[in-house]
């Protein structure tokens, strides 16, 4: 039986990338996203047991430090100017070989997710980076059955929501 940091580094390079990709799409800011699942993994490991889902708590914990990232954020923009708050919390530049219509698309694609309720948001993202039925309704506390049918729902939210930002409603 491997010991807990053995299991937790196996976690963390199995998992680490995917639940970096889903707070990235959620927080759009890369920075802030390697430091939420970076702290995410740490709290596993100061937790000192594996919970009997890992991968759903993984999630779970990830979520709250984006709402407690965002809360800040609110938080510092209401402290700064308007000015202020925009030169420092506004995202990094792009990498010079983004191309422009790629960077659009994100953007768009980032707008409509903006649009679509947080529930329908987190199942898109989380089922997009490949995580189980399972680990999204455990994570999302949601029944395992209802999965399928609410995704489906969440991926026409997300269309009608996508034609209103191509549209510029």
């Amino acid at each position: 039986m491997p010991s807990f940091h053995d299991q937790v580094v196996e976690l963390f390079q199995a998992h680490y990338p995917r639940l970096y990709r889903y707070v990235n799409r959620l927080v759009g800011e890369p920075d802030l996203a390697a430091d939420i699942a970076q702290e995410t993994f740490v709290s596993l490991y100061r937790r000192g047991s594996l919970p009997d889902a890992p991968e759903a708590w993984l999630i779970s914990v990830a979520m709250n430090r984006i709402r407690n990232a965002a809360s800040t954020r609110r938080r510092r923009l209401r402290l700064l100017t308007p000015t202020r708050g925009e030169g420092a919390l506004a995202d990094p530049p792009r990498a010079p070989d983004e191309s422009a219509e790629a960077g659009e698309t994100r953007e768009q694609v980032r707008r409509a997710l903006e649009r679509v309720p947080e529930r329908e948001r987190n199942l898109l993202l989380l089922h997009a980076e490949g995580y189980a039925y399972r680990d999204i309704s455990v994570a999302l506390r949601l029944n395992e059955g209802s999965i399928g049918t609410l995704l489906a729902r969440a991926r026409h939210a997300f269309r009608v929501a996508y034609e209103e930002v191509l549209g510029g409603g």
